[in-house]
């Protein structure tokens, strides 16, 4: 079967390309590295891909705000090309900067793309610094998107590396989480512990198993389609056991590559 090819987007200051494009190649696909440039000029097009990944960094250096500029850039350039792939299902994933790209590009929004512009957003961590430490996540089983479907329930142990990861809304915090629970919005969560036994428990807003601070333990988010799929943890740092830096083997992020590029298929 040949491997489907996953778009891997690469903006000035991005740098967690390369090890996307690993843990894609592992899960069956064919990542294929190109630069905001080649799509500005028209040699490249989302059209010739099965998939789209948005990896983490640094895109332009934060100039402007986490994941702004490159959020701007897709908003301007490709958002039609975008709003067309997600209409036909094509998977849609972005991680860390990625994510944060997604939410700020109004992808991550409701049914009219601008959602949770309006009530929620990503911002600095509740500790003030930024964190690099690693995390426990659950794929929500109620979540709508349809590529993770598979996953539900499923446990990765990965690495976070943000400063501005906190999932905060601008509306009163029981009604916008109902509605994302509610829709099946919510992707991921924070859980405590290693996700086993008595600790199998999200974790209740503490530090450190949540990172950042995020309201209800939210890691990650969908939109209201089901394709598109964000989250601030690195699943592509733990594709395989070497990558961990100890503790028993297993809840690894490759499952998350693996479903990714089936959906592409």
């Amino acid at each position: 079967m040949t491997p489907p090819p996953v778009l891997i987007l690469h903006a000035p200051g991005t740098n967690r390309d390369t090890e996307a494009a690993v843990a894609v190649e592992l899960a069956g696909g064919d990542p294929r590295i190109v630069t905001m440039h080649e799509f500005r000029t028209g040699a490249a097009s989302i059209s010739d891909f099965g998939a789209l990944l948005l990896p983490g960094g640094f895109s332009y250096g934060d100039a402007l705000g986490a994941g702004v500029r490159l959020a701007l850039e897709l908003r301007t350039w490709l958002y039609e090309e975008l709003a067309e792939a997600v209409r036909l299902g094509k998977p849609v994933l972005g991680i860390c900067n990625g994510f944060q790209t997604l939410l700020k590009a109004g992808l991550l929004g409701g049914s009219d793309g601008s959602g949770e512009q309006r009530r929620g957003t990503l911002t600095d961590n509740a500790g003030g610094r930024f964190e690099c430490r690693w995390v426990t996540l659950r794929v929500e089983p109620g979540c709508r998107s349809g590529w993770l479907g598979s996953l539900a329930g499923t446990r990765i142990r990965c690495p976070v590396a943000h400063g501005e990861g906190r999932v905060a809304v601008t509306e009163p915090e029981p009604e916008v989480v109902g509605n994302l629970q509610g829709t099946g919005r919510i992707a991921f969560r924070y859980m405590s512990g290693n996700g086993h036994g008595s600790r199998d428990r999200v974790a209740g807003g503490r530090y450190p198993a949540n990172p950042n601070g995020s309201v209800a333990d939210i890691a990650g988010l969908c939109d209201a389609t089901g394709a598109v799929v964000g989250l601030m943890p690195h699943p592509e740092d733990h594709v395989v056991d070497w990558q961990r830096p100890g503790g028993p083997p297993g809840e690894r992020g490759l499952p998350l590559f693996e479903a990714f590029v089936e959906a592409a298929r």
